[in-house]
């Protein structure tokens, strides 16, 4: 039985960001595993910061671009990736309820 707040959406989607509060400012591509209206679930091949906040650029199933920025909340190592678990910050109403859809 799904125990969520909100629903899990999966998408075959990538998603570009660069870390705001390091000095790198290189982009990332990673792939989105699951997508809810106030977090998200990815898979990546490069080390991230718990707590780090990101900028993101997501392509939803519309083929729509959601700015968004995420917080790290949660980080699984496997063999030759990371699972990341991040939440929206700061969402805009309207982003969220296009992601919810």
């Amino acid at each position: 039985m799904e125990k969520r707040r909100y629903t899990r959406t999966e998408l075959k989607s990538r998603l570009i960001i660069k870390q705001l509060d390091g000095p790198s400012g290189r982009e990332v591509s990673i792939e989105v595993t699951d997508l809810s209206k106030v977090g998200i679930g990815f898979n990546c091949t490069e080390p991230l910061a718990i707590s780090g906040i990101y900028e993101g650029f997501l392509t939803i199933w519309t083929k729509e671009v959601i700015h968004a920025f995420l917080e790290v909340v949660r980080i699984v190592k496997r063999d030759d990736y990371f699972e990341y678990g991040a939440t929206f910050v700061g969402m805009p109403e309207m982003d969220s309820k296009r992601i919810e859809v």
